[in-house]
């Protein structure tokens, strides 16, 4: 159903059972899993799936080492095993990912550990080899029987610059372990979302949440600026960063968001890539923050910072850390000249933490997640608000999971299905051994008519998603795009028909990583337009409009002119 057609059937139907403000990955996390046990659920966002606090992430599936020290042993464990989820139920998107630990003393940091634990530390101090050794091993306690990931290591100096031959000599020892890496945290948010709607969800972006009372949420939809009434039996505040502002858009004043500000860099430096091989470094700064030099398929992405803010909107990566970011590279890896020359894209966004006053640093802010409950006999609104405060990327099932609960206890309803272990998108019955795989894709390449390089690209872009996608391409004649050939006409036309494509933007940023990995040239911009436009039914005025908002966004927010 187009998205004509479904604002029109919900206008005329106006009962929904659960409303969900907000398509960042905890929203669509709780939608996937409320659709999945039959639920009637409508899921809305202002602007497009997973663009705000959601696309602004690290690429991490992480159990949050740090966190132990903390003493956040619960959040380390869910996050663990939730890792593991990730890798085995996506695994055309999540890969376990080498980690590397780069240390420059032995016993730094040892009796910091437990003052930090105490609460008695206020300032962050580097940890050395000792400490981190410690932490490792708590840490491949926590995945248990299930050896997704291989145990950590310690390697000393003479190994450690054998092995990574760029490395600052400086370092007395390293820590290799495993972790998660997202490639396209963006596809994975839509391909959930695209689970929870063929399970009977309903979505809607460009669409924002005006006031609420009297049994009433009143919503816009941001294309055309015309309102409706829906009668939901609850909400779910799924804003992220922006939970207080949707808050006060029912009526009521909240203040449980206290977010940081991180942002990171996408490189294009063939030197630096090479020198980290297929290994995150993930380390302390000299200032004591934990930074990450990470491989994103042929680039670079460094990050992140970590800093108080009031305001989530507006949000843009500053000089100053660009130079914080340019300069901590040397610490790693000092005799690579990495300059402002080698930016492809820089993006920033905030994390949606718990407000609190007792953290002294940004670092002892809880990554972990709750729902916050506004009872509707309470706020004259008529229905109770769930809002979900703070989590992480790494765990969005397990807090989706704990909110679809809560909610299925108060429709009365019985959980039926889980998610545990249900592939995501393209992880649906995902080929695991090589035999497999060609099998898979041999099969595919005979029953549709496309080439065996063909249908190998698309299952490395989209898992066995690629079957629908080969299939739309194979029913009429297709061709290259002739500034990005890895692409093709109907490949395009697949994104803008069937991913809820609306604006340019969220086309070349979050349906595909074209402008995040520097592969964006004003002719490939034009030529997209220009298919986008067949499929959509652009007339030139539009296209035009499409055009200039992608280079303002992309030049404004993102530091990419074309």
């Amino acid at each position: 159903m187009n998205r004509t057609d479904l604002l029109q059937t919900i206008k005329s139907n106006p009962d929904v059972s659960v409303l969900i403000v907000g398509a960042g990955i905890n929203g669509i996390g709780a939608f996937r899993d409320l659709a999945l046990n039959g639920v009637d659920v409508l899921i809305v966002d202002r602007a497009d799936f997973c663009s705000g606090a959601s696309a602004a992430s690290s690429h991490m599936a992480h159990g949050g080492i740090r966190y132990l020290e903390n003493g956040e042993f619960r959040l380390v464990r869910e996050a663990v095993g939730e890792r593991n989820r990730m890798i085995q139920n996506a695994p055309h998107i999540v890969k376990p990912l080498a980690t590397a630990v780069p240390m420059f003393k032995h016993f730094s940091g040892l009796f910091n550990a437990p003052l930090k634990f105490l609460g008695m530390l206020d300032k962050p101090s580097e940890r050395g080899s000792v400490i981190i050794k410690l932490g490792l091993m708590m840490y491949d306690a926590y995945t248990g029987k299930t050896r997704t990931v291989p145990r950590h290591k310690f390697r000393g100096r003479a190994e450690s610059l054998n092995r990574w031959n760029r490395l600052n000599p400086e370092i007395v020892s390293t820590a290799e372990y495993y972790d998660g890496l997202i490639q396209n945290p963006e596809r994975l948010a839509l391909e959930v979302l695209l689970d929870g709607i063929a399970d009977g969800g309903r979505a809607i972006n460009y669409v924002s949440l005006v006031k609420g009372e009297g049994g009433l949420a009143t919503l816009r939809d941001e294309l055309t600026g015309a309102t409706f009434d829906l009668r939901p039996k609850l909400v779910i505040n799924a804003s992220g960063p922006w939970i207080d502002a949707a808050n006060k858009s029912l009526g009521q004043s909240t203040r449980f968001i206290g977010g940081t500000k991180g942002s990171h860099l996408v490189l294009d430096h063939s030197e630096l890539r090479k020198a980290i091989g297929e290994n995150e470094f993930f380390f302390e700064n000299k200032d004591g923050r934990i930074v990450l030099i990470f491989p994103l398929f042929d680039k670079v992405l460094v990050g992140t910072s970590d800093i108080p803010v009031e305001s989530p909107d507006n949000l843009l990566c500053t000089e100053d850390e660009v130079d914080y970011f340019l300069g901590m590279t040397a610490r790693v890896f000092p005799d690579i000249k990495v300059g402002r020359e080698h930016i492809v894209f820089r993006f920033t966004g905030i994390r949606p933490l718990a407000h609190t006053g007792s953290a002294k640093t940004t670092g002892q802010i809880t990554r972990d997640h709750h729902i916050q409950v506004l009872e509707g006999e309470w706020t004259g609104l008529g229905f109770p608000v769930y809002s979900l405060v703070g989590g992480k990327w790494t765990s969005f099932r397990a807090f989706a999971e704990q909110v679809s609960d809560k909610v299925l206890g108060f429709l009365g309803k019985p959980r039926t299905k889980s998610t545990r272990e249900l592939g995501v998108g393209g992880g649906h019955n995902y080929p695991r051994s090589a035999e497999e795989r060609k099998r898979y894709l041999d099969g595919l390449a005979a029953w549709t008519g496309l080439s065996a390089e063909r249908v190998q690209s698309l299952f490395a872009r989209y898992g066995t998603r690629a079957e629908s996608v080969a299939m739309f391409l194979s029913k009429q004649a297709d061709e290259p795009l002739k500034s990005l050939p890895e692409y093709s006409r109907r490949e395009i036309g697949f994104l803008c028909l069937h991913e809820y494509v609306v604006h340019l933007d969220d086309l070349v940023m979050r349906r595909t990583m074209l402008a995040m990995l520097g592969q964006l040239t004003r002719p490939a911009l034009d030529e997209l337009a220009n298919v986008a436009s067949d499929f959509l039914g652009w007339d030139a005025a539009q296209k035009k409009v499409e055009v200039t908002r992608a280079l303002d966004l992309l030049a404004s927010r993102h530091g990419v002119s074309l």
